[in-house]
C-alpha cells in the first residue's frame, strides 16, 4: 500500500512508481469515483482525437466530405436496421 498526503487546495501527487506502472504522463486525464467509503482514480483511455496528426497522409483531407459520407452511411445502416 502506498500512502500519499492531501496537499494545499486538495492536490495530490501520484507516486512515480504508480505513474510508471500505468504509463501516466503530465496532461493525462483521470476520472475520480467516490462511493462506499472509497475514492477511485482511473485513467481515461485516449480517444481518436488524441491520435489526430499521428499518421501522415499524402494530400489534404476534405473533412466535410468525409463527415457527410459517414453520416450518409450511418443513416443507411439505421434505415436497414429499422426495416
Amino acid at each position: 500500500m502506498i500512502t500519499i498526503r492531501l496537499g494545499q487546495r486538495g492536490t495530490i501527487t501520484i507516486p512515480k512508481e504508480i505513474r510508471e506502472l500505468y504509463h501516466l504522463e503530465e496532461g493525462d486525464r483521470l476520472t475520480l469515483e467516490a462511493g462506499d467509503g472509497e475514492v477511485i482514480l482511473r485513467p481515461i483511455p485516449f480517444n481518436l482525437l488524441d491520435l489526430r496528426g499521428s499518421v501522415p497522409v499524402p494530400d489534404e483531407q476534405d473533412f466535410t466530405a468525409i463527415r457527410e459520407q459517414v453520416l450518409k452511411e450511418q443513416a443507411e445502416r439505421a434505415a436497414r436496421d429499422e426495416g
